[in-house]
């Protein structure tokens, strides 16, 4: 166990420390008392038990001694404890939500949000190509936060148990579908902190890490500054799309990308599937059959399985570029060149059909 970079860290370390030494301690006395025991009262030398049932005297001892030693305990402990789950009075509030097999992390009163991928590429998995430092440690956006400010962090998911653990902040907390946990910390110095999913959520649970980036404040305000710039350019380009139309070799390179980086976990590089667990792409009846049936499959999931809605995780331009590569690649075939404006007509459908519904 390490210190950490926070206050918390460094008390939860001192307390796993203290409490280390008193079982050491203990483990010495008794063992020590035991083995003494054995050695000067064994039978070569001649030794006769003694002749007694019980004594009121022992009896309060080891009854006391070891109630002592566990206030002594208790006290730290708890103080550390409470310590940990005290959440008020902070200064930012980011809701974070594991999904298989990724972090989507929204700033509360600031319109940012953005999901965290494994930025470790598939050759380094397959072993095709070396190892970097940070192997499966790296993502394509990590999680920005300012120094010296008190961060509450509320947690949840959306389809099994995951848990946000960062080691160099103490914080470890289950996130739960339906229910949302608390946890908070304040960084004491600049840098990158990673961490993992501690939560065995699936056959990807090795690949959700943890990256977070510490800054000054000054910089944090300058990255926050930023990034709003780069989400409203990312939604006048999700505008600029349903007016235009892309062709069939520019969708299908665009949607090898992000197949690669979001389906492939499941359904395999090569669109075979796991056979018993994910279907094989590869000449399924839904990349091969009706459009508006594939549509629905990726942009609103399957209830009951492990398809995710990924509606709100792409861009329309994204949805449709890798609904058409899906379509073509692997021997497909169906020529079926998919636009961001089909993507948005069959949303509008959907939630038309909805309102009706209701």
């Amino acid at each position: 166990m390490t210190q950490g970079v926070t206050e918390i860290s460094g008390k939860v370390y001192h307390l796993h420390m203290l409490i280390f030494y008193i079982c050491v301690v203990i483990a010495l006395v008794v063992f020590g008392v035991m083995f003494y025991a054995i050695f000067k009262h064994r039978k070569s030398r001649g030794a006769v038990a003694a002749d007694f049932h019980e004594s009121t005297k022992v009896e309060i001892i080891w009854t006391i001694i070891p109630v002592l030693i566990l206030i002594g305990m208790a006290i730290p402990a708890s103080t550390t404890l409470i310590a940990m789950e005290d959440t008020s009075q902070s200064d930012l509030t980011i809701k974070v939500t594991g999904s298989q097999w990724k972090w989507h992390y929204s700033y509360f009163d600031q319109d940012v949000e953005f999901y965290s991928l494994l930025a470790t590429s598939q050759q380094q998995i397959e072993g095709n190509e070396e190892k970097g430092a940070h192997y499966l440690l790296e993502v394509d956006q990590p999680l920005v936060l300012p120094i010296n400010r008190k961060v509450r962090f509320l947690l949840t998911s959306d389809d099994v148990i995951h848990s946000w653990w960062v080691p160099d902040f103490a914080v470890k907390k289950d996130t739960i579908p339906g229910f949302i946990n608390e946890a908070w910390t304040r960084i004491d110095k600049p840098g990158v902190y990673r961490g993992q999913c501690a939560e065995l959520c699936g056959r990807a649970h090795g690949f959700m890490p943890i990256v977070v980036h510490a800054m000054t404040e000054q910089n944090y305000e300058a990255w926050l500054a930023d990034k709003k710039v780069q989400i409203a350019a990312a939604r006048a380009e999700a505008q600029q799309a349903l007016q235009s139309s892309v062709s069939l070799e520019e969708s299908m390179a665009l949607g090898e990308k992000i197949y690669l980086e979001r389906c492939s976990v499941c359904h395999q590089p090569t669109g075979m599937g796991v056979p018993g667990a994910f279907p094989a792409i590869k000449g399924s009846p839904v990349a091969t059959g009706p459009l508006e049936q594939h549509l629905g499959v990726v942009v609103n999931g399957r209830s009951g399985t492990a398809m995710q809605a990924f509606g709100n995780q792409l861009s329309d331009k994204e949805l449709a570029a890798v609904i058409t590569y899906q379509r073509n690649a692997w021997g497909n075939n169906t020529g079926d060149t998919v636009q961001a404006s089909d993507i948005n007509a069959f949303k509008t459908q959907g939630q038309a059909t909805g309102e009706e519904a209701q």
